[in-house]
């Protein structure tokens, strides 16, 4: 596989947002540039805050999350980056907090990020971190509509869960980072031992 050459996070921008569940893909991507030492300057041609280190390019949209295709699809046309080489890190309703699974392509299950990056790509056999903050239907409010959960902050302990999930993706970083899609998968996938 292809290394990986870009890297965006999805979320909406402004305090408002920021301490979200919808928001963790920026929150990885918040602790990815903190390991890897890059500083993000905002570019308006790619309505992103963008980072670089070697042939990384590291994002976070400035549009709002419906947007997010626009500026996935200026930062890979002007990078000559291929589905293969992008990797978009996202929140997951399908998963529990702490959960993250990597795989490649597949449907939207309703997120409209991901739904305008297909769309303004034209492809879906892009990568996908996904991190879960769970659904509102195990929640203590399960009758809580989606768009009303993923827009307020998680618990404590599921906001625990879920910096915990992107500590562990970003253990499994360097694979990720050359395309050892398989290795990074068997390691991010498999449960930790419970301590006793």
């Amino acid at each position: 596989m292809p290394p990986i050459r870009l890297v965006v996070g999805l979320g909406n921008p402004g305090r408002r947002y920021a301490a979200t569940r919808h928001n963790s893909g920026f929150w990885f991507v918040d602790a990815l540039v903190a390991k890897l030492g890059v500083s993000m300057t905002h570019e308006s041609r790619f309505v992103s805050e963008v980072g670089k280190t070697g042939d990384l390019r590291i994002a976070r949209p400035s549009t709002y999350m419906n947007d997010s295709g626009r500026a996935v699809a200026a930062l890979a046309r002007f990078f000559g980056v291929s589905p293969g080489e992008l990797l978009i890190v996202h929140d997951e309703l399908d998963l529990r907090p702490g959960d993250a699974k990597l795989k490649q392509g597949g449907g939207v299950a309703g997120h409209n990020g991901l739904r305008d990056i297909q769309a303004q790509l034209g492809v879906s056999d892009f990568w996908r971190l996904r991190l879960g903050i769970g659904h509102p239907r195990d929640s203590a409010l399960p009758e809580q509509d989606v768009v009303d959960y993923v827009l307020k902050p998680p618990r404590p302990e599921e906001r625990d869960a879920i910096i915990n999930a992107i500590e562990r993706a970003l253990a499994v970083w360097p694979e990720i980072a050359r395309g050892d899609m398989e290795r990074a998968m068997m390691s991010l996938h498999t449960k930790p031992p419970i301590k006793p």
